[in-house]
This record gives structure tokens, sequence and C-alpha cells, in this order.
């Protein structure tokens, strides 16, 4: 009998390139230059039908096959021992679609949480229009049986567009997710996936609880504890009950008594900032060509990206900028250093100006 469950992830590329080497092998066409609403047809087409997708004598790359491999490790385990299987960077229904077929492939018998995890900018922003794609497909409304669990980033989106961003479209994307949840009647659990700085997220549980948008807490919620915040809150059996009964204290009172939703000058004032703040992060860490050779060299990057501190590689890709390297070492960077720029950068212009005009945005003061 399993003591815990177990969570999967990979990221939504390495799913798309599975399915597009199998389509390729079998005749059918190029699945990665299909527009995504052909995706979406071709793969809900093969999980209503009943053949087998995987050819008989197909040898896929080594990428693919690592990935047929897990979800093979994955369909032979009981339902008891899994929770959901995260897709990171996820951005269209089909990366969930995709998830769904390759388990079914592998021997999957028993519907998985599948569960996608909207990171950049873009892909919070298109998260509500994605989830309501899905919720519109009968098979797929079908296979979730009425729940459905999606992850909201923190560290990544921070990453792209600066803490001050960030944590508004967060807010925005909860917000227009609960809605469309409610509307195909699916009852929604938000994960979030925080860390324990201010630059992935991190602050008092029960507040952060607390704040989210009215409705979105609805009796269930999902939270990341990582690195040292796990010794912090859970190190000692009096820690972690006092840390669990704040969690559970705040979902209660979140669900039975919700906070009210932001007024609309406040809105247009939160609008007005981030707006200011994003350019004022991108005009830095994106377009000062600068940039990326400073971060190289004032800060241990490299050398975090050989240290075994986690199992995944510390860039997505290898090479690249800011935008292919992990959360989580371009954290570590800045904090080894004790420059804590992905907390303020972006959000001291933005106040800047915003106390700097003639009156208050939010007051008229």
């Amino acid at each position: 009998m399993p003591l815990i469950r177990l969570d999967i992830r990979q990221e939504s590329t390495r799913h798309a390139e599975a399915v597009a080497e199998m389509v390729d092998y079998l005749g059918l066409g190029d699945y990665l230059s299909w527009a995504e609403q052909e995706r979406q047809d071709f793969l809900v087409r093969e999980l209503k039908g009943r053949r087998p997708l995987i050819p008989r004598h197909w040898k896929p790359s080594d990428e693919v096959a690592e990935v047929l491999a897990t979800c093979e490790v994955v369909a032979e385990q009981t339902p008891e021992a899994l929770g959901s299987y995260v897709i990171s960077m996820a951005s269209k229904p089909s990366d969930v679609l995709n998830v769904i077929l390759l388990l079914r492939e592998a021997g999957m018998k028993n519907p998985m949480r599948v569960v996608p995890l909207f990171e950049t900018l873009d892909d919070l922003r298109g998260a509500p229009d994605s989830m309501a794609a899905l919720y519109s497909v009968d098979w797929y409304r079908d296979y979730c049986e009425g729940r459905q669990e999606v992850m909201i980033g923190y560290s990544d989106s921070s990453k792209d567009a600066g803490q001050m961003m960030a944590a508004w479209a967060q807010y925005q994307a909860q917000e227009k997710l609960t809605e469309v949840a409610n509307q195909y009647g699916v009852h929604l659990t938000l994960f979030h996936g925080r860390g324990g700085t201010v630059g992935r997220g991190g602050g008092p549980a029960n507040r952060a609880i607390l704040s989210q948008p009215p409705g979105s807490v609805n009796g269930s919620f999902r939270i990341t504890e990582q690195g040292e915040m796990i010794r912090f809150k859970f190190g000692l059996p009096r820690l972690a009950e006092q840390s669990l009964t704040l969690y559970t204290t705040a979902v209660i009172e979140a669900t039975l008594a919700p906070p009210r939703g932001p007024e609309p000058e406040w809105r247009e004032a939160m609008d007005w900032l981030t707006e200011r703040s994003l350019k004022a992060y991108r005009d830095v860490v994106r377009e000062n060509p600068d940039f990326v050779p400073y971060f190289r060299q004032v800060t241990p990057e490299q050398a975090l990206g050989k240290l075994a501190l986690g199992s995944r590689p510390a860039r997505r890709k290898p090479g690249g900028g800011v935008e292919s390297l992990r959360a989580i070492p371009w954290i570590f960077a800045w904090t080894q250093m004790r420059m804590m720029l992905p907390s303020w950068l972006g959000s001291d212009v933005a106040w800047r100006r915003h106390f700097t005009t003639t009156a208050c945005r939010c007051c008229g003061r």
C-alpha cells in the first residue's frame, strides 16, 4: 500500500514531440505544424476510438522513448500511488489531450488527473480560454468527471514579467478560471506553485490564501512547499501541526467568507502600475544586451547549474538567455550575491512614477 501519492511532471513540448513522431511515422502529417484546432480534433478522435496508435515495430528517438517509458511506469502503478500529472509550460488544450493519449497508449486504465501548469505571462492570460475550450469537449468533461486541477506558476511568471505584473496576472487568471469552471459546472482546484522567496511568490501562507479571488478557494486548495521551507514549516511535529492549522483555517475562512473583489478604480490602478513595471523589467532583462553577460559574471548562475540541487537540469534548453533558465537557479543566483533583484525590478519604476504624478491614482491625494 503506498504511503504517499506521487505527482508526475514533464514539459508540454516533450509530449507534443512524442505525438508528432508517431503521427509522422504513420504518415498522417506534420503534427507540429497543425493549427491548434486541428490538433484537438485529431486527439479527441483518437481518444474516442479504440485502435492503438503506437506502431508495433517503431523505434522512437531517445527523447521520445524517455517520455513513453515514463508513461509506461505511470500506467503500472495503482491509482492510490498517483496524484497529478503536471504539464509544465502548458498553453493550449492539446497539451492536456497529448498527455491523456500518451497515458492511454501506455496502458493506463484509470483516469489520472492531468494538470496544466500555466507559467508565463501570455500563458496565464490565455489560460481561461484554453480551459473553456477543454470544458466544451463532451469527451473531456466525462473524462475529468466534473473536477479539474489547474496549476498557477509563480516563479516562471515572475521571471518572465517581473514580480508585480506576475502577481496581477496570477490574480486575474484565477478570477477568470473560476468563472469558466462555474459556467461548465466543473469544480476547480487551483494548485499554487509558490516558492519561499518573494520573487517566487513567497510570504505568509494564510495571508496568501485569504487574498485569493472570491470563489477561487472553494473548499479545496493545493500549494507547493519547496526546499528549505519544508524544514522551516514541517521540520518538527509542533511546527508541522501549526502550519497545517494555518492552512486549514485559512481555506475554511476563504471558502465560507471570501474577500470582496477589487473595486474598478483599484483594477485601473493595478493595470496602470503593472504596464509600467512590465516595460521597466523587460527593458532590463530582455532588451539590454549587457544584462545576460552581467548576470553570468556577477552571480554563480553557471556554477549552480552543475550542482545536484534538484532532479531537473538548470536550463530547459542548452544555451540561450534568461528565458531558458529555470526559475530556481535564477532566484538562487541573485540570492547568493544578496541582490534580491527578482523581488523588486520593475516595481520600483512603477511605484516611483505612481507617486510622482500630480495625484495618487488610488486615493486621489
